[in-house]
């Protein structure tokens, strides 16, 4: 399914984000997160041809027979996304965690526009940002730095599901389920986007008579 355009969004958001002040959202930020930022605890990266390594790891992630597999090669493919060979872009990063620890979102996303700038086809930097914009209730610049996510690594399960998660806010199911369903193309084994799917697609699409 090809990507949603910016122009799209840029006019659909105005009077989404009217919508979403009138109407509580099903999702909490905390799920959405959940989907967008790393686990804890990564395992080291293999050694190999980062995009080939990760082809590799994307073609097991959607055969893996049960949730535990699954798992054990999404964090692999978190690892790979994180790495970076830039000192630089490394202690910024840190710096990102400590700021969120202490709840300043502005100064995350100061240092995260610092390491765009530096390193612009560092996914994670793009989707770090993405989340803390998300964290803010700023959906728009959300989305559009998501779309930055998705144009360098349109597989980004994190960055779809996480689109998903705001789409829903907004109250566009439509939108929401199309995210959802791009990311359990990538990862079909992605925790509870499966469920959300069938709601979504009972709600949007009806039931099958």
């Amino acid at each position: 399914m090809p990507p949603m355009s910016t122009r799209f969004w840029a006019a659909l958001l105005p009077a989404a984000l009217a919508a979403a002040m009138l109407l509580p959202g099903p999702a909490s930020a905390q799920t959405a997160r959940r989907f967008m930022e790393p686990p804890g605890n990564l395992p080291n990266l293999q050694r190999g041809d980062k995009a080939m390594s990760l082809d590799r790891l994307f073609d097991a992630l959607r055969a893996a027979p049960d949730n535990e597999s699954a798992k054990y090669v999404e964090n692999r493919i978190w690892s790979m996304w994180l790495a970076t060979d830039s000192d630089t872009t490394t202690l910024l990063m840190s710096r990102v965690k400590t700021a969120v620890d202490a709840k300043d979102l502005d100064l995350g996303i100061k240092l995260l526009s610092a390491v765009i700038e530096i390193k612009p086809d560092y996914v994670e930097a793009w989707n770090r940002r993405a989340t803390l914009y998300y964290m803010k209730k700023d959906y728009e610049h959300s989305i559009a730095d998501i779309e930055q996510v998705l144009k360098r690594e349109p597989r980004h399960f994190g960055a779809l599901s996480g689109l998903g998660m705001i789409f829903q806010e907004l109250g566009d199911d439509k939108s929401a389920l199309e995210a959802f369903r791009r990311a359990l193309a990538v990862h079909p084994h992605l925790e509870r986007i499966p469920e959300l799917v069938k709601q979504l697609t009972e709600k949007v699409e009806g039931r099958e008579i």
